[in-house]
């Protein structure tokens, strides 16, 4: 963000569409890799994503977007609140200090760009 007062820009973690939408992917991969959570409960995500290679019962995309987004949402939903809040919490301390750590006061240079006219 641009700041007027200070003139330092600096990364905005309010995210998006696209950033939920990758941080919902990356705490499913990690869900599925735990092995406190119940392979019967990882059948999940893995059918919503066997019905996007099966042939369509409907036509058109919005079924198979609502397939994935169904059976992502009840795989995170159903698993142990207590697992899923553990997960939460290492990829938001992971985005936090990636992002804010990186750039220091001293790394920031005020200058200003003029392009000579030949």
């Amino acid at each position: 963000m641009y700041n007027k007062n200070n003139r330092k820009i600096t990364p905005s973690l309010g995210g998006g569409v696209f950033y939920g939408l990758a941080n919902q992917i990356k705490l499913i991969i990690r869900l599925m890799a735990d092995s406190r959570i119940s392979p019967w409960l990882k059948l999940l995500p893995v059918g919503a994503l066997i019905y996007l290679v099966v042939p369509d019962l409907a036509p058109g995309p919005i079924d198979d977007a609502a397939a994935i987004w169904l059976g992502a949402y009840l795989f995170v939903e159903l698993c142990p609140p207590k697992i899923v809040d553990e997960h939460k919490a290492v990829l938001k301390m992971g985005i936090e200090n990636s992002s804010q750590d990186q750039i220091k006061d001293e790394d920031i240079v005020d200058a200003e760009y003029w392009e000579e006219k030949k």
